[in-house]
């Protein structure tokens, strides 16, 4: 499936390189503390727990509020609320373009923000939620004055969400969450959570599970700690609700819907993430590549080694097939049923997020000492792409959705088609 690249796609693209070149690249000259190898020191704000420093995030929302003013930083959302409608194959071509430019304020990685946006949960409560949520909330989402944080996991309950422990209990039009949450993500600035709790059911139930916006003032609601990660800053802390009262009107969506309206994207955003992958892999290659044309060892260049360029190889060739095959499934949810499309999302993720790290890997390797330390961005792309294989649904998940695909029984016209038994 041959899919080429719009003259309006290539046009958008000059767009945002210009913008990068002409409004991003000269701020972040500004900033370069939060850029170079002072980067991680910088964004971290030792002193409160590890959340990243204010100044760290001011200067995302300027980026993004130059972005916004071009008329970039909503190109993925619905055009009800100013968005572009890019299609998932615009966004992933566009992400991964973004991403192969290396680290950034273009596309940073550290609060997964971006010139073009990354607001999942708008597309969550546009679809799912009342009037007054959307007047409440998604136009504070994008312009970053109301930030709502996401509270599905739990300390003892991760990729398998139909087994989490908090509840929600109704008394008449109230209802009262008790449970913890963990790898609360954003809550730091949030003035709302959105709490997954289960209100009917019993353990192990797709259904019955209620989302919630909590709102983080609550003195119900405790940040217990905030978790230092491998990647720092850190935003990711458990939360302890407890007897928090909420009316029936802080429910997002229908009761009881609230785990299959949480997945309703999760496609889309596993796409955009290998996308993004791909981007930061390809530049690890080329940034690889050039070096061993300069690097000499022994009186040759390290491109002269066949070590080196078997392995370049492999690398580069294992990234063109993933990079088409990205761009195809993302062509494939734009025209088919999500749902239909969704083992080969999960082929594009967990190959994708396994593939960068390792060109980040043999990045740092072939730069050798240069290559560990925090003068090149190589460290920091593995850091932070290495969580992609947890989250969004971990490798194995991932793999069992495959499995789960390729064993179920098929049309005959299938390329996959299986003989009946018997």
């Amino acid at each position: 499936m041959f899919l080429p690249i719009s003259d309006e796609l290539r046009k958008k693209l000059d767009e945002l390189d210009h913008f990068i070149e002409t409004e991003i690249k000269p701020l972040q000259a500004e900033n370069e503390q939060f850029f170079d190898h002072r980067r991680e020191y910088a964004r971290t704000d030792w002193e409160n727990d590890g959340f990243p420093r204010k100044e760290w995030e001011d200067l995302l929302r300027e980026m993004e509020r130059r972005a916004d003013e071009a008329g970039h930083l909503r190109l993925g959302l619905p055009s009800e609320v100013g968005g572009g409608d890019a299609s998932n194959l615009d966004i992933a071509v566009i992400r991964e373009h973004l991403a192969a430019k290396g680290l950034g304020l273009h596309n940073d990685l550290q609060d997964e923000s971006s010139i073009v946006g990354n607001f999942p949960l708008v597309f969550v409560i546009n679809r799912y939620g009342t009037e007054e949520q959307k007047a409440a909330y998604i136009e504070g989402i994008i312009r970053g004055h109301n930030h709502v944080a996401f509270a599905l996991s739990e300390p003892d309950h991760g990729s398998d969400a139909t087994w989490i422990e908090t509840t929600a209990t109704r008394d008449g039009d109230t209802w009262t969450i008790n449970g913890m949450k963990r790898w609360n993500s954003q809550i730091h600035r949030a003035r709302h959570d959105l709490v997954f709790a289960r209100t009917s059911g019993k353990p192990g139930d797709h259904k019955g599970i209620t989302a919630f916006f909590v709102p983080v003032a609550d003195p119900g609601l405790r940040i217990v700690e905030n978790a230092w990660t491998f990647n720092m800053p850190s935003d990711h802390a458990t939360v302890a609700l407890e007897n928090v009262r909420v009316p029936s009107s802080a429910i997002l969506g229908a009761e009881g819907e609230g785990l299959s309206m949480a997945q309703s994207f999760i496609q889309q955003n596993r796409i955009r993430q290998a996308a993004a992958s791909i981007g930061a892999a390809r530049y690890c290659i080329e940034q690889s590549v050039l070096y061993a044309q300069q690097r000499e060892t022994f009186g040759k260049p390290l491109a002269e080694r066949q070590a080196l360029q078997f392995e370049l190889a492999d690398l580069f060739a294992e990234c063109e097939m993933l990079r088409s095959f990205v761009f195809v499934t993302a062509a494939r949810l734009d025209n088919e049923d999500p749902m239909a499309v969704s083992a080969n999302v999960s082929i594009a993720n967990y190959r994708s997020n396994r593939f960068v790290c390792r060109a980040a890997d043999f990045a740092i390797q072939i730069h050798g000492g240069l290559g560990y330390s925090r003068e090149k961005q190589f460290e920091h792309i593995y850091r932070h792409h290495r969580r992609y294989r947890i989250t969004e649904g971990s490798d194995e998940i991932q793999i069992r959705n495959v499995v789960a695909s390729l064993f179920r029984r098929r049309r005959p016209d299938s390329s996959y088609a299986t003989e009946k038994a018997g």
